[in-house]
């Protein structure tokens, strides 16, 4: 079969499952998207490895990524293989000492490994013709923006980010990193990218 290159276009809430989230793959050389409904844990653990954050502690995959570099196994490739009432199958293709090795693995992990070891995530046309929507060009999907808290505890939206102080910023990345709430970290260190670039 046929493989299909994705990339992560967006990590959104769920719309369909509250307190999930969908990560949307999109297709490299299309305008199918793929939907897949993950949990908030894997939702973090992929955005902290897409924002390139360094967390005090690894996370779970990183731990697993360490692990595999250190026994010398490199990830090739996530393939999402399958789906089943509703539910998407991926394996991890290792590669060690020139062998090929495949992992079963669920979506959202093989996701947040795919990230880590910078390897391409294909899928199937069966898997997109029955999952699969297309966008049209101007439409993108929609991501809903998250609500921080400071000290005072007063809620900011993302957006309120731009109206704070460069210390009010420091102090509420400080705060949101020791939560490990990187997603909201996230979103503070762009914003303090985008005043340096200014």
């Amino acid at each position: 079969m046929v493989k299909i290159e994705l990339d992560i276009v967006a990590l959104s809430h769920s719309v369909t499952q509250s307190h999930n989230y969908a990560v949307v793959l999109g297709e490299v050389d299309g305008k199918r998207r793929l939907p897949v409904v993950i949990g908030g844990f894997e939702a973090q653990a992929i955005a902290v490895a897409m924002e390139q954050m360094a967390p005090n502690r690894p996370l779970t995959h990183d731990l697993f990524k360490n692990t595999l570099e250190s026994f010398g196994v490199d990830l090739k490739e996530v393939v999402i293989n399958n789906l089943l009432d509703g539910v998407f199958y991926a394996k991890l293709v290792c590669e060690k000492d020139g062998e090929e090795y495949e992992i079963d693995s669920r979506t959202s992990d093989a996701i947040a490994m795919a990230v880590r070891f910078d390897c391409p995530i294909f899928t199937f046309e069966f898997i997109m013709e029955s999952a699969g929507v297309e966008l049209e060009d101007a439409e993108e999907p929609e991501t809903e923006s998250k609500t921080a808290k400071t000290k005072s505890g007063r809620a900011t939206r993302g957006a309120d980010y731009v109206k704070m102080t460069e210390d009010e910023l420091k102090v509420i990345l400080n705060e949101v990193l020791a939560k490990e709430d990187y997603e909201k970290a996230a979103k503070i260190r762009d914003e303090l990218l985008r005043r340096k670039s200014s």
